[in-house]
C-alpha cells in the first residue's frame, strides 16, 4: 500500500493549519502553500475533502481562511487519511469482497495482508497531529540550534 500526495499533503496541510492557526486565527491555503513548497490549486482540491470530513473549516472574505475545526488533540492522522484517500486497507478483501479468484476462507496470505492492515490501523489511529506538532517544534528547535553553532 502506498500513500498518495493527496494523503501526504492533506496531512501537511493538517499540520501546518495546526501550527499557525488558532484562537479564532485563520490561514490562506496560498501561505501555506508557499511554506510547504506545494501547489496552492492542487491544496484546494485536498482541502475541499478535509472541510467535507468535519477536519478543516473555512470563513470567505477578506479576513476569510482555513483553520482546523477541532483542536490537534481530537485529530488523528487516520482521520486526516481517510478523508482523502478512503480505505487504508492494503488489499481490497480485508474491506469488501474482491473480483482475486481465490476464496477468501482459503487464502493463504490473507492474514499476512490483515496483520499488516491491523499495524497500519493502529499507528495511524493513536498519532495525533498534535503529536506531529511537537516533532515539528522539536526539529525547528534542533535546527535553530546548529544554525547558532
Amino acid at each position: 500500500m502506498k500513500i498518495s500526495t493527496k494523503g501526504i499533503y492533506a496531512l501537511e496541510i493538517v499540520a501546518d493549519l495546526a501550527v499557525h492557526t488558532g484562537n479564532g486565527k485563520l490561514e490562506s491555503l496560498g501561505n501555506v502553500a508557499q511554506r510547504r513548497a506545494l501547489s496552492e490549486k492542487y491544496l484546494e482540491r485536498i482541502v475541499k475533502s478535509l472541510k467535507a470530513a468535519g477536519i478543516v473549516e473555512s470563513t470567505r472574505g477578506a479576513h476569510g481562511g482555513y483553520a482546523l475545526k477541532c483542536s490537534p488533540d481530537q485529530i488523528y492522522v487516520k482521520d486526516v487519511l481517510n478523508a482523502v484517500e478512503g480505505s487504508l486497507a492494503p488489499v481490497e478483501c480485508l474491506t469488501r469482497p474482491a473480483d482475486c479468484q481465490i476464496d477468501c476462507d482459503v487464502c493463504p496470505t490473507r492474514g499476512t495482508w490483515q496483520q499488516i492492515w491491523d499495524c497500519i490501523l493502529d499507528v495511524t489511529a493513536k498519532v495525533r497531529i498534535s503529536d506531529i506538532m511537537k516533532e515539528m517544534e522539536k526539529m525547528k528547535k534542533d535546527i535553530d540550534s546548529q544554525e547558532k553553532a
